[in-house]
């Protein structure tokens, strides 16, 4: 699968948000491309301040593998750059690569506010790639918060 086709995988996941919920969506996949896990933010539907779409995939992907929670290898790919939470899950995690989409200027903690994952204080750093569909992934939060505004 191309970087193009796990974030359109995302933005799939993220259409299986609540209506209460940010709309982002993650997937986590093997290195072989086999697919682990995807999901969609729920934290307003699962009242879980964790349960942004990355974490949720990353549990799901670990339980999936069945041999721990090291995700050596595998990519998450999801529709907006992490917060710092989930950039320090993905470290933690072990994920070989991460794939967004839409930068997140006050909040992205992979290049934007902060870059957790590039710190080189940390014993494991993912290769990123940003900004990979970025309008089509922006579109969807731009019509989330029109709507609650």
């Amino acid at each position: 699968m191309t970087d193009e086709d796990l974030i359109r995988t995302a933005l799939a996941a993220a259409r299986r948000a609540g209506p209460l919920d940010v709309p982002i969506g993650a997937v986590v996949v093997a290195a072989d491309g086999t697919e682990l896990a995807r999901a969609a933010n729920a934290r307003e539907e699962l009242s879980d301040p964790t349960a942004h779409a990355e974490i949720l995939a990353l549990r799901a992907a670990a339980r999936a593998l069945g041999d721990g929670w090291r995700l050596e290898g595998a990519t998450l790919a999801v529709t907006v750059e992490p917060c710092t939470m989930c950039a320090g899950a993905l470290v933690m995690a072990r994920i070989g690569r991460v794939v967004f989409g839409a930068w997140e200027p006050k909040t992205g903690a992979v290049g934007s506010m902060w870059d957790v994952v590039r710190d080189r204080r940390l014993t494991h750093r993912p290769q990123v790639r940003g900004g990979v569909l970025e309008a089509e992934c922006a579109a969807p939060l731009e019509e989330f918060f029109a709507r609650r505004r």
